[in-house]
C-alpha cells in the first residue's frame, strides 16, 4: 500500500486526523538527504524519533533534519538516551519534559522524549523512546513507560518507539496489554521493521484507547522515493500511523 493510501490529516467537528511516524534514524549516521525525503512523503503531524543526533552539535543536527523535512524541533536530542519529536505547524506545543531513565552501566542510558500538543482542537501526549538491549532491563523500562503514560494525565496518548524486541517478547507484550498495538489494531502496509537480520517487527506505534487507528504499518510504496532511498537512510523501516484522535 502506498502513502497516499492512508487517511491524512484532517480536522473535524468531534476530532482530528492526525499523522504520526515513529522512525530510528541511527543518529543521522547514513545518507541524510534520502533520510529528509522519507520523512517528507510521509507528509506526518508528527515524528517520534529514536536514536537522534546526540552530544556535540546535537541542536544543529536536529535543526539540519527540522528544516530539510518542513518540520519543527519540539523536544528531545538534549539527553544521552536519543529520543526527539519534531511537528509540522498543525500543533501547539503546551508543555515538554525530557526523561531518564534509570542507568545500569555498562548498559546504554535510556529516556523519553514527551510532550503535550493541541492538534486541530484535540489535545494528545506524546511519548518517543528506546527501550534497552537488555531483555530484563527493557521489561522493566515497560513499566516506566506506563508509569509515564499513565502520569501524563492526558485521556488521548501516542507512543512511538523501537523496542529492541518482537510484539511477543515479555516487554513489547507488557506495553501492547494497556495500549493498543497499531498495526495488530488496523494493520497497514508491510509488518517488517528491523533490516537487519533476524527481520521483525520491533518499531512501533501504540495509543490509549480513545484513539482510533485508522492504519498503522510500514509504507510498501512512497512516491517520490526509492527502495534505495529506504535502505540508505537507515537501518530500519518508518511506521507511519493514521489515528483519530477524540476533541475535548
Amino acid at each position: 500500500m502506498t502513502v497516499e493510501d492512508l487517511p491524512g490529516s484532517s480536522t473535524e467537528p468531534s476530532s482530528a486526523v492526525v499523522r504520526v511516524l515513529s522512525y530510528n534514524i541511527r543518529s543521522m549516521r547514513d545518507d541524510t538527504a534520502a533520510l529528509a525525503r522519507v520523512i517528507r512523503a510521509c507528509a506526518p503531524d508528527l515524528v517520534l524519533i529514536q536514536e537522534a543526533p546526540r552530544f556535540f552539535r546535537w541542536r544543529k543536527a536536529a535543526a539540519r533534519l527540522a528544516n530539510a523535512t518542513g518540520l519543527v524541533h519540539v523536544t528531545g536530542g538534549a539527553t544521552a538516551a536519543g529520543p526527539m519529536i519534531l511537528s509540522s505547524l498543525r500543533a501547539h506545543v503546551e508543555r515538554t519534559e525530557d526523561v531518564l531513565l534509570p542507568h545500569h552501566p555498562p548498559l546504554h542510558q535510556r529516556g523519553f522524549a514527551t510532550a503535550v500538543l493541541r492538534i486541530g482542537g484535540a489535545r494528545l501526549g506524546v511519548i518517543s523512546t528506546h527501550l534497552s538491549l537488555s531483555p530484563a532491563e527493557r521489561y522493566d523500562q515497560a513499566g516506566l513507560l506506563l508509569d509515564r503514560v499513565a502520569a501524563m494525565g492526558e485521556a488521548n496518548v501516542v507512543v512511538g518507539g523501537d523496542f529492541n524486541e518482537p510484539p511477543d517478547h515479555p516487554g513489547f507484550a507488557r506495553i501492547a496489554a494497556h495500549l493498543q498495538d497499531g498495526f495488530a489494531v488496523a494493520p497497514w502496509g508491510g509488518e517488517v521493521t528491523n533490516m537487519r537480520a533476524p527481520f521483525q517487527r520491533i518499531d512501533a506505534v501504540l495509543t490509549t484507547k480513545p484513539i482510533e487507528v485508522l492504519g498503522c504499518g510500514v509504507p510498501a510504496s512512497v512516491p517520490g522515493v526509492t527502495g534505495a532511498d529506504l535502505h540508505a537512510a537507515t537501518d530500519h523501516l518508518p511506521v507511519l500511523a493514521a489515528l483519530r484522535i477524540p476533541k475535548a
